[in-house]
């Protein structure tokens, strides 16, 4: 993803915040409004009832005022209990008011401690995750082809983005201390001898020799001019010429008889013979300490070479190459395969319950594992975050979260105070 693709992608996410977050307040403002018109409406049936009272109105109005002057009572009670929790009632500082901006830090300390005994205990995680059914909810997910290309997506940006942040020559230089230098290290000869051993005695060797035979047959027989002109050169100088050239002939038709005997015949002398050479080889190349020091010889000459050494000096930025164009293509044959790894790996899952139990121990082990050894940092997140928020701040933040909710207290207030006030006065009269 490109730098301004990202820049428009934070400023889409900040956008969306911001418009959650006035609705947000906007529905805080309408649960005040109606909280309030609830207290505004039981001050009017009062004011409205005490007149008619003192205007000789009938008994039944004294029932009526008590309830609602218990609904005030009630209403600005609660009033004053929720808006206690953010901020100063009416600005004046009483005591035990303001709770969540004069207590926040507190209040971290005691969610983060929350948090790590109720959530972030061994028992509690691997519990969760043995409900979950992790394994075998994974897997169904990564048997639909939609799912695993859509994980192979994924994957391919995030190695993307790996390869691009990798330094060059910090890659390089890895490969370098490593590979190349372990692989030179070693010894060449043992397992060379060991793979050459194993090449002949399954005769795979069989179809290079016959390649070989092949082409010398060929060249023999397209190279008659050339045969002849060598032999005749070796002729001694007193040899008379059509001397030469009746042994040349000969010699000729003697090697090309001789090339074509070893290309038809798979029992041939020769054909042995470089079989026996090539088992004796291979074995000196595993025993006899000569061999092998002449084969470090070589390896060493091979490795110094400046072809060579521009070579793997170049490996890192040939597969880089190679990884980048891989990944960005949909259709590369890496990416392919991977989605197809991972369909076989969901249909696993979902079938094979032995593995399932298994990644379902692995991913509980993770888990504990994660939470028995960081826990504390996990909470300290949570208690160093809170005491980095601003009072005022964090008081608004959790007010716009909660704050529409706890307007119902206020109307609950109002109500449960007007039937309240109500039932004491009708046991008031009652009973005097």
């Amino acid at each position: 993803m490109t730098q301004t693709e990202q820049a428009e992608t934070l400023t889409m996410v900040t956008r969306r915040t911001q418009l959650a977050e006035e609705e947000k307040r906007q529905g805080l403002r309408r649960m005040k409004a109606v909280a309030l018109s609830f207290l505004l409406g039981a001050a009017a049936v009062f004011l409205l009832s005490s007149w008619a009272l003192s205007a000789g109105g009938g008994e039944w109005l004294g029932y009526v005022r008590a309830a609602a002057e218990a609904g005030m009572v009630g209403a600005l009670a609660d009033w004053f209990a929720v808006t206690a929790l953010f901020r100063y009632p009416l600005g004046i500082r009483i005591p035990h008011t303001a709770i969540i901006p004069n207590k926040k830090d507190q209040l971290g300390s005691s969610l983060g401690e929350f948090v790590s005994t109720n959530f972030l205990s061994e028992q509690v995680v691997r519990q969760k995750l043995r409900n979950t059914d992790l394994a075998r909810r994974l897997g169904q997910r990564l048997a639909k082809p939609e799912n695993s290309a859509r994980v192979t997506s994924e994957v391919a940006t995030v190695v993307r983005g790996a390869v691009t942040v990798l330094r060059d020559e910090d890659v390089q230089a890895v490969m370098e201390q490593a590979v190349a230098r372990r692989v030179i290290a070693k010894e060449w000869g043992p397992p060379l001898g060991k793979i050459l051993a194993k090449v002949v005695e399954d005769g795979s060797h069989h179809k290079l020799v016959d390649l070989v035979c092949d082409r010398a047959y060929e060249w023999v027989r397209d190279n008659q001019k050339t045969v002849l002109t060598v032999v005749m050169d070796r002729a001694p100088s007193w040899s008379p010429r059509f001397v030469d050239e009746l042994l040349a002939d000969k010699v000729y038709s003697e090697v090309l008889s001789f090339a074509w005997a070893v290309k038809v015949d798979a029992d041939h002398p020769m054909r042995q013979a470089l079989d026996r050479f090539l088992t004796e080889f291979a074995k000196d190349l595993q025993v006899d300490q000569e061999t092998i020091a002449r084969a470090e010889q070589v390896k060493m000459q091979i490795v110094e070479h400046p072809r060579v050494q521009e070579l793997i000096g170049s490996a890192w930025a040939t597969a880089k190459e190679m990884l980048l164009t891989a990944a960005e293509d949909p259709s590369s044959e890496l990416r392919l395969r991977l989605q197809q790894s991972l369909v076989r790996l969901g249909e696993r899952l979902s079938g094979d319950d032995p593995l399932r139990a298994k990644v379902d121990t692995w991913a509980e082990d993770v888990a504990a594992h994660v939470v028995g050894n960081y826990a504390d940092e996990l909470t300290t997140l949570i208690t160093d975050t809170v005491e980095r928020w601003d009072a005022d701040e964090t008081a608004r933040k959790v007010e716009l979260q909660v704050g529409r909710d706890l307007q119902f207290i206020r109307i609950n207030g109002t109500v449960v105070g007007a039937l309240a006030g109500l039932a004491i006065y009708t046991v008031a009269q009652l009973l005097f």
